[in-house]
This record gives structure tokens, C-alpha cells and sequence, in this order.
């Protein structure tokens, strides 16, 4: 399995963000790397109350 095609600075800013050492991310499957970013990604995002119905989200309907 070769390494992840990514830059340096982005391999050490995920590991900072995952919390994995450097060598393990960079060896770490493709598609399990995707699914750490996507939960990471879903916890930093911040959700709406209203859920996509919210007030200010809706157009005049008159």
C-alpha cells in the first residue's frame, strides 16, 4: 500500500485533528481516512435548531 497522496502541511494538520500519530495517518486506507474526516467534519459543524424548515431559512410566500 503506498502513502496518501497529500501535502505535508495538510498530513500534519489531520493528525493534529484526528489525534493520530503522522506515520499511521499516512499509511492508513484511503476510505478509513475519508470516514475520520466526514465524523470530524460532522462534530465541528455546527447544526440548526430549526432544523431545514427554520423561519429565516423560508422565502416570503406571499
Amino acid at each position: 500500500m503506498k502513502p496518501l497522496q497529500i501535502s505535508p502541511e495538510t498530513a500534519i494538520a489531520l493528525s493534529k485533528q484526528l489525534g493520530v500519530p503522522l506515520e499511521h495517518l499516512m499509511h492508513m486506507p484511503q476510505h478509513i481516512l475519508l470516514q475520520k474526516i466526514a465524523e470530524l467534519s460532522k462534530k465541528n459543524t455546527p447544526q440548526a435548531e430549526d432544523g431545514p424548515e427554520s423561519p429565516s431559512s423560508r422565502k416570503d410566500e406571499q
